[in-house]
Formats: structure tokens, sequence, C-alpha cells
């Protein structure tokens, strides 16, 4: 039985309170990365944000003439 399946046969309520126990564990782990990346000293300095934005590619919107 695929994982699917076995999460499909469970009941709605206990569907819901596995939804939102994922929900709940993604936010802590955002909450948590947040920290360990200070802790770690990962955090971006203004030269690593400068050089992204330089990767970025740059959008520019051009007219399309009238037919």
């Amino acid at each position: 039985m695929s994982l699917w399946q076995y999460y499909r046969n469970l009941t709605p309520q206990t569907r819901a309170i596995v939804g939102a126990g994922v929900v709940v564990y993604a936010t802590a782990m955002l909450y948590i990365s947040d920290a360990a990346e200070k802790k770690l000293d990962l955090v971006p300095t203004e030269e690593d944000k400068k050089r992204l934005e330089e990767l970025v590619p740059k959008v520019r919107t051009v007219e399309r003439r009238e037919r």
C-alpha cells in the first residue's frame, strides 16, 4: 500500500491532526534554522548580498508592436 493510500484511509480528524503537525513542525524548523544560522555565523554579509544581486538575471519588458 502506498503512503498516499495509507494517508487517505485515515479518518478526517486524524488527517487534520497530521496536517497540523506538519505545519507546526515546518514552522518550528524555520525558527530553529534561523537561530542555528546566527549561532554558526552563517548570516550573509552585505558583500554576499551584493554578489547575489549581480547573479540574478534582469528582466526587461518590451512593448509589442500593433499588427
